[in-house]
């Protein structure tokens, strides 16, 4: 799970984001703790630490003294909201914008994404330009 690409605390938040989103980890349960992580992925227990306190900061685990940490009723439907919200800015804001340089409208960016006949056009245009036949 763990790579070189991103700090390794939010890389932590991540897989127990996924984890939740997917129910893995279900409302109620238990989450394990940062020794536990620490020990699985060889990291130091401080960098699980602050990966887990990452989601306990968004409203998504809260601490049971005592006892460990848990995932929030909720936390998923929060979750998926987020995830909804990074992604619209991380791609589609993005995607819309060069749509509107490049003179795409609404529907014809509808028709690039939705499969269908359009993905048998776009193969066709491909094998076209590269010289061979669909």
């Amino acid at each position: 799970m763990l790579d070189e690409g991103s700090p390794l605390f939010l890389q932590i938040a991540q897989q127990l984001s996924t984890d939740i989103i997917e129910g893995t980890l279900a409302e109620g349960s238990r989450v394990p703790s940062t020794n536990e992580f620490a020990a699985f992925y060889r990291i130091n227990p401080a960098t699980a630490a602050k990966g887990i306190n990452l989601l306990v900061d968004d409203g998504v685990l809260e601490k049971r003294r005592g006892i460990g940490m848990f995932v929030i009723v909720g936390a998923r439907d929060r979750l998926i909201q987020l995830r909804r919200k990074e992604f619209a800015e991380q791609f589609i804001d993005p995607l819309l914008v060069e749509a509107r340089r490049l003179g795409i409208t609404a529907d014809e960016l509808v028709d690039l994404i939705r499969p269908g006949p359009a993905d048998h056009d776009r193969q066709k245009l491909s094998n076209e330009k590269e010289g061979g036949a669909s």
